[in-house]
């Protein structure tokens, strides 16, 4: 399910941001995007996506992390495919996620061209997207870039669920758990973890995957954070930026002073952040960003 919301300013075509909320991968849903959807929909006339995917907790406990990001996949081919009857470009896309969803715009960037149909089961663990374009596979769309897009947004992301999952995350520590009224489990079910497994970890891992520019061009990138967060510290986004620039791939990078955690969620929150004392800067040099990237 998504929410799309289209400026009204008349113009014939107008560029697309396709938004990802986070939360842990457990609780929220597209709904606490909707200050920044609208705001960026209609200060910088874009056409938002403002999608959902589905959560851990989801299907009784049973939804798995390459499943969301699954979901992801298929909800920005759905877009591409679809966007132009409300007005958008499928040309001139860009993608954007705070938090978990910094991870599953990331891991577009990064895996989007690890599409096969027999998905997560096969040895290469691949990934088939929740939707793909009639009649083709997820090859198909692999071998045609069919996940390629023009610009990417990363807020306060997450980019290491192998190291993540190392410390307390699959554990009733992880109070998001108790958050979405679900036991806590493995991210990929109980039969695999972390120490027998790693690769299933690594594979929805980004970090793992940023390849140098001579190999795969990424699309311009600004990564964002706040200079007090402590749940996706600035040193992990720092050292994705690294990474990015060491493989020579386009990259903006800052470091917001005295913000905290999901300072783009609706309201106020538990991080002490709120949209409308928070978001404001942020959101103007999204905006700034978006349009000299999607311009052309």
């Amino acid at each position: 399910m998504l929410d799309i919301y289209v400026p009204q300013t008349g113009k014939k075509s107008y560029p697309v941001l396709v938004i990802y909320h986070g939360g842990g991968w457990l609780v929220n849903n597209n709904s606490i995007m909707n200050d920044m959807a609208s705001t960026i929909a209609r200060d910088g006339e874009f056409v938002v996506a403002n999608m959902n995917y589905r959560l851990l907790g989801d299907q009784n406990n049973t939804v798995t992390m390459n499943q969301i990001v699954e979901d992801v996949f298929g909800g920005l081919l759905w877009v591409k495919d679809h966007i132009a009857e409300y007005q958008g470009d499928p040309k001139r896309v860009a993608i954007t996620g705070d938090s978990a969803g910094g991870h599953l715009t990331t891991m577009i960037l990064t895996r989007g061209r690890q599409l096969e149909s027999d998905g997560f089961t096969g040895p290469s663990l691949g990934f088939k997207p929740s939707y793909l374009p009639a009649g083709k596979t997820a090859e198909q769309v692999a071998q045609g870039d069919g996940l390629n897009v023009q610009a990417a947004v990363v807020s306060y992301g997450a980019f290491d669920l192998y190291t993540t999952a190392q410390g307390d995350f699959e554990t009733p520590k992880n109070m998001f758990w108790k958050f979405a009224n679900a036991e806590a489990r493995g991210m990929f079910g109980n039969k695999i973890n972390v120490k027998d497994n790693p690769d299933y970890y690594k594979a929805v891992s980004p970090i793992y995957f940023i390849p140098k520019a001579r190999e795969y061009q990424l699309p311009p990138q600004f990564v964002h954070v706040g200079s007090l967060d402590k749940t996706t510290p600035p040193s992990s986004a720092q050292h994705y930026v690294d990474l990015l620039k060491a493989g020579k791939q386009p990259v903006e990078y800052k470091v917001y002073p005295g913000k905290n955690h999901a300072f783009l969620d609706n309201g106020c929150n538990w991080a002490g952040s709120c949209f409308e004392k928070d978001a404001r800067w942020p959101i103007e040099d999204i905006i700034h960003f978006l349009n000299k990237t999607l311009k052309h």
